[in-house]
C-alpha cells in the first residue's frame, strides 16, 4: 500500500477502531538506533531525507500510542489497562526523549542540515537547539520521578468524589452548582469542593514539593542556576525571556487589573450584594448565568451549523471530526477533569476531550478545543512532528480566537440569553487575565526560591493575590485564607510555566475580535493562514504572519483595555 493510501486509509477509520498495542521498547530502540545510523553515514542529501523521514515516521508512531493510551486513560481513570499502561508511558517518554535527542544531535552536525533547513526551515532547528539543552542521559530517572509525582496529582484529582445535598459530586460536575442563581447552593458547593482540597492539602504540599526538588535537581545538572530558564526552553520560547515577561505582567497590572477590578464592581452592584465573596464570582447575573439549551446532541448538532456556515474549512473539519468519533464531551464517573486537544499522528486524528455539566463552560470548552483541533487538522500536512503545533503561547491564540469567531452563533446555544453570554464571555477574558499573570509569577517566585517550605509558598500565593487580584474575599474559609487555592491549578503541577501562554495569546485573540467587528473576511484569511502553518515558525512569527501586534509592543496592553473597558461599559448597561 502506498503512504498516500495508507493515509486516505487512516482518515477513514473511526477511534473506537484506533488499534493500541504497547510498544516493545527495546525493539523500538534497536530500529531507531538503526536509523540513526543510516543518517549518520548517509552520503547524500536524499539518503539522509529517506533515513530522516524514516525516523519521523517512528516517532510520530510512538506519539501516537502515546496519545492514544492518554485519552483512554484520562476518560476512564479506573481502567486497570491504561492505568498501568500510562504508567508504561511515565517510565517509557525519559526512553524516548534520549532516543529523540540522539536524533537531535545528530541533525545539528550533519553535514546534511542546509538540505533539512531548505525542506523543513529553519524553526526546527531553533526547536532542536533548544531541545538539546533540556536533555541529557543523567537526567532519565528525574524525569521519570518527575512523570511519575505529576501522574499521582492528575490522578487524585480525578478520583475526587465529594457528597453535597446527598448527591455524589467531582470536581467537574460540582461547577454548574458552584455557579447557582441561588447564593446559598453556590456557597455549600465550595465548602465541599475545597473540603475535598483541604483534607488532601498535606498530600499536594507533598506533591509539589517532591516537584520543586526534582525540577530544580534536573536543571542543576544540566548546569542551570535553577528551573527557570530550563522551564523556559522545555516551552520553546525562543524570541522572549523571562525579563520581557515581568514587564508584560506589570503592564497587565497596571491596564487591566483595574478594569477587572471594575468588572466585579459592576457585579456586585448588578446583584445587589453588600460584598463579593469568592464564592460568588461564578454567577454573573441575577437569573444565572446563561445556560447552553438542550442536550449535548442539540450542542454538537448546533455546532456543526455554525462551523458549516462560518467557512468551508471549518465545515469539512467539523464533519470529518463527528464521522470519526473524535470527540468526548459528557462528564462520566471515573472520567478526569478538565478539557483538552490532542493529535493521533497515525489516524491524522485530532480528538477533543471535556466534560459537559451544563454551564456556559460547555460551549468555551467546546469552542476553544475546536480551535486547537481546527489548527492541527488544517496543518496536518507539513507532516513534521515538530510541526503538529507552533509553540504553546501560539497555539491558544488558535483557540482562544476561535471562541470568539464563534459568537454571531451564540443565539443557537443560548437563546434569548446570548447576549449575556457574550458579555459574561469577554468580561470573564478581561477578568482571567490578572489571575493568569499572578500563576505565572508565583511559578517564577517558587523556583527563584526551591527551599521553600510549603507554608512560604502559600505566603507567597496570598501575596499574589493582594498584588493581582484585590477584589478577592474569602470570608474567614481558613484553607484558602491561608494561600491553598493555586493548588487547584493542574498547570502549576503538569506543566510549569505554561499559563502565562493564556494571557499572551489573549491579547492576540482581542485583536482578532477586534478585527472581525471591522472587517470580517480579512479577520478570517488571517485566522487561517495562522492555523495553516501549523508550528512552522516561532511565536512572534506567527503573530506577525497574522498581521497582529505583538503583546509585548508598546502600549498594546493599555490599548486593548481601552477598547475593550468602552465596549463593555455600553454592553453593561443592557444588564
Amino acid at each position: 500500500m502506498t503512504t498516500d493510501l495508507l493515509q486516505q486509509t487512516t482518515q477513514t477509520i473511526p477511534f473506537s477502531a484506533f488499534d493500541y498495542q504497547r510498544p516493545e521498547m527495546d525493539v523500538f530502540s534497536q530500529d531507531f538506533n538503526k536509523r540513526l545510523a543510516d543518517l549518520s553515514n548517509a552520503s547524500d542529501s536524499q539518503t539522509a531525507l529517506d533515513a530522516f523521514e524514516h525516523i519521523n515516521h517512528m516517532r510520530a508512531g510512538f506519539s501516537s500510542l502515546q496519545s492514544l493510551c492518554h485519552i483512554r486513560h484520562t476518560t476512564n481513570t479506573r481502567d486497570k489497562f491504561y492505568e498501568t499502561e500510562n504508567d508504561f508511558f511515565d517510565q517509557q517518554m525519559p526512553v524516548f526523549q534520549s532516543l529523540n535527542d540522539a536524533f537531535y544531535r545528530l541533525l545539528v552536525q550533519s553535514p546534511h542540515r542546509p538540505t533539512f533547513e531548505q525542506k523543513y526551515g529553519k524553526q526546527l532547528f531553533r526547536l532542536i537547539e533548544m531541545g538539546l539543552r533540556t536533555f541529557d542521559p543523567a537526567i532519565l530517572p528525574d524525569l521519570q520521578e518527575e512523570n511519575r509525582i505529576s501522574s499521582e496529582y492528575s490522578k487524585l484529582k480525578a478520583q475526587a468524589r465529594f457528597k453535597y445535598r446527598g448527591t455524589t459530586h467531582n470536581l467537574s460536575s460540582i461547577t454548574a452548582l458552584e455557579e447557582s442563581s441561588d447564593r446559598a447552593t453556590r456557597h455549600g458547593a465550595a465548602k465541599a469542593k475545597w473540603r475535598f482540597m483541604a483534607r488532601h492539602a498535606h498530600t499536594f504540599d507533598t506533591q509539589f514539593d517532591q516537584l520543586v526538588a526534582v525540577r530544580t535537581r534536573i536543571a542543576k545538572k544540566l548546569g542551570f542556576e535553577n528551573f527557570i530558564e530550563l522551564g523556559y526552553l522545555r516551552m520553546n520560547r525562543g524570541d522572549y525571556n523571562a525579563a520581557m515577561i515581568a514587564g508584560f505582567r506589570q503592564q497587565v497590572e497596571t491596564h487591566i487589573v483595574p478594569l477587572a477590578t471594575k468588572l466585579y464592581q459592576w457585579q456586585r452592584k448588578r446583584m445587589g450584594w453588600r460584598r463579593l465573596s469568592f464564592f460568588d464570582e461564578p454567577c454573573k447575573f441575577k437569573n444565572g448565568n446563561p445556560k447552553p439549551q438542550g442536550s449535548t446532541t442539540h450542542i454538537v448538532n448546533h455546532a456543526a451549523r455554525m462551523y458549516n456556515e462560518m467557512s468551508t474549512e471549518t465545515g469539512r473539519f467539523f464533519t470529518d471530526m463527528q464521522r470519526r468519533e473524535l470527540l468526548n464531551l459528557e462528564a462520566a464517573d471515573g472520567k478526569a477533569p478538565g478539557g483538552y486537544c490532542t493529535f493521533i499522528n497515525s489516524y491524522n486524528a485530532p480528538f477533543i476531550y471535556s466534560n459537559f455539566n451544563g454551564t456556559s463552560a460547555d460551549i468555551d470548552v467546546l469552542t476553544h478545543e475546536a480551535g486547537h483541533a481546527f489548527q492541527v487538522w488544517s496543518s496536518q500536512n507539513i507532516g513534521l512532528l515538530e510541526y503538529n503545533w507552533p509553540t504553546y503561547e501560539a497555539c491558544e491564540i488558535h483557540s482562544m480566537s476561535m471562541e470568539f469567531f464563534a459568537w454571531p452563533w451564540m443565539d443557537g446555544f443560548f437563546g434569548t440569553d446570548a447576549d449575556q453570554y457574550r458579555f459574561a464571555h469577554l468580561a470573564a477574558a478581561i477578568q482571567f487575565l490578572p489571575y493568569g499573570v499572578a500563576v505565572d509569577h508565583f511559578q517564577h517566585k517558587v523556583y527563584q526560591n526551591p527551599q521553600w517550605t510549603a507554608a512560604q509558598r502559600n505566603a507567597c500565593w496570598v501575596d499574589m493575590e493582594r498584588r493581582y487580584l484585590p477584589h478577592r474575599q474569602y470570608n474567614d474559609h481558613a484553607h484558602l485564607e491561608s494561600g491553598r487555592f493555586w493548588q487547584k491549578q493542574s498547570h502549576i503541577y503538569q506543566s510549569p510555566f505554561y499559563y502565562i501562554d493564556y494571557v499572551l495569546a489573549q491579547f492576540c485573540a482581542f485583536q482578532f475580535w477586534l478585527k472581525r467587528r471591522e472587517n470580517p473576511k480579512k479577520a478570517w484569511d488571517d485566522y487561517l493562514r495562522l492555523c495553516q502553518a501549523g508550528g512552522s515558525r516561532s511565536f512572534l512569527e506567527l503573530v506577525a504572519l497574522a498581521d497582529l501586534e505583538s503583546p509585548f509592543a508598546q502600549d498594546i496592553v493599555e490599548q486593548i483595555a481601552q477598547k475593550i473597558g468602552s465596549h463593555l461599559d455600553a454592553m453593561v448597561k443592557s444588564f
